[in-house]
């Protein structure tokens, strides 16, 4: 039921910084429920391999090339997707940004409502 519920405030998280930001478009409920699986399952495959092929550029950066690799995931999401647009990197990075402090909010409140046994 968490998973399910996180799935679907994710997508209207997604909806939100569609609306929010013109650089990133989501044409329906159904785009934005798909591109929400698909982001999610790129940070579960894709994320952690690219953390650890840049970990030398991430820790130069002290961090900061984790906001690249973010949005890249966003970018790349949008590439593969129909109905999913975002406009440039630059738009990418916003976007992600914006979608990743949605996903804290959404954590927090899921684990106020289901909270660990």
């Amino acid at each position: 039921m968490k998973l399910l519920l996180k799935w679907l405030l994710s997508a209207a998280s997604l909806m939100f910084v569609a609306y929010l930001y013109p650089g990133v478009q989501v044409t329906s409920l159904s785009a934005a429920l798909v591109a929400a699986l698909v982001i999610g399952l790129f940070n579960a495959v894709l994320r952690p391999i690219l953390v650890v092929l840049t970990l030398p550029v991430t820790v130069v950066t002290l961090g900061l090339f984790l906001f690249v690799i973010n949005a890249f995931m966003f970018w790349a999401a949008a590439e593969v997707l129909q109905g999913f647009q975002v406009h440039g990197f630059g738009a990418a990075l916003i976007g992600s940004l914006i979608y990743s402090a949605l996903g804290m909010v959404i954590d927090s409140a899921l684990r106020g409502l289901f909270p660990q046994q």
